[in-house]
């Protein structure tokens, strides 16, 4: 979830009614602030968008402009994870990708899908106003998505926190992004994303940023445990890290 501008540290929500940061439980709220406490280091860290060289190859493999990516880093991905996201989709090629969190990664996944051949691309946001300015940031460089503004609800499965209110997907997704809701919404609020590894097709991978957070670390464990059917393995090359899953053949 993000724009092209710059970003502070931490993630926009509070303007955002449809968070529904309102109705959060103390048992919530407590994990926050208990979380928060040790992930500090994470965001710290998170600020740093990659280098520039790495920036300016990214661009050049996709054939974009050195403008293309402006101000990476804080709670955007960085561009280790952007360039993880196009070996990939340069190596399996898939024909449906599912984003939840719009920004640069929407911008690069296009990109990347049509120098490899085609497929389509859906990206779910809770910000109307950040769908908006990536589908004319998109349409700048000629390409186009499956962009949704979506509301969040209570997390399905028994998840804590926010889910997208995402309505029925296709079967047979190839490829999907988690980068998204925000940790302040709930540490492990991403963990709802497993109610949708049903529709992953055989081979396909799901990518969570962000994942060398405390939270994520903890989500990361028990969808190893729910889902033998998945193998899953960290990859430390960007400045967040990155969960790998591949749904087993």
């Amino acid at each position: 979830m993000t724009t092209r501008e710059a970003t502070k540290l931490l993630p926009r929500i509070g303007e955002t009614p449809v968070i529904g940061s309102g109705d959060r439980s103390v048992g919530d709220w407590a994990a926050l602030l208990a979380f928060g406490a040790v992930t500090w280091p994470w965001l710290l860290k998170g600020l740093n968008g990659g280098s520039e060289e790495a920036r300016t190859a990214l661009l050049e493999r996709l054939a974009l402009p050195p403008d293309a990516l402006p101000n990476l880093g804080s709670w955007k991905a960085d561009a280790g994870l952007l360039s993880l996201v196009v070996d990939h989709i340069f190596e399996a090629r898939p024909k449906l990708v599912v984003e939840f969190g719009t920004g640069a990664s929407t911008l690069v996944i296009a990109k990347a899908l049509q120098l490899a051949g085609g497929g389509e691309l859906i990206s779910f946001e809770q910000h109307a106003d950040f769908v908006d300015s990536t589908r004319r940031w998109l349409a700048e460089h000629g390409l186009e998505a499956d962009l949704r503004a979506v509301p969040l609800r209570p997390s399905p499965e028994g998840w804590p926190g926010l889910w997208y209110a995402h309505g029925p997907l296709p079967d047979a997704i190839d490829m999907m992004l988690i980068d998204g809701p925000p940790w302040t919404i709930h540490p492990l609020t991403r963990g709802a994303a497993s109610s949708l590894f049903d529709h992953i097709a055989p081979g396909g991978t799901v990518f969570l940023d962000d994942a060398a957070r405390p939270g994520e670390r903890l989500v990361a464990r028990r969808w190893r445990k729910a889902r033998p059917d998945f193998a899953f393995r960290m990859w430390n090359g960007g400045t967040k890290g990155t969960l790998i899953g591949t749904r087993r053949s």
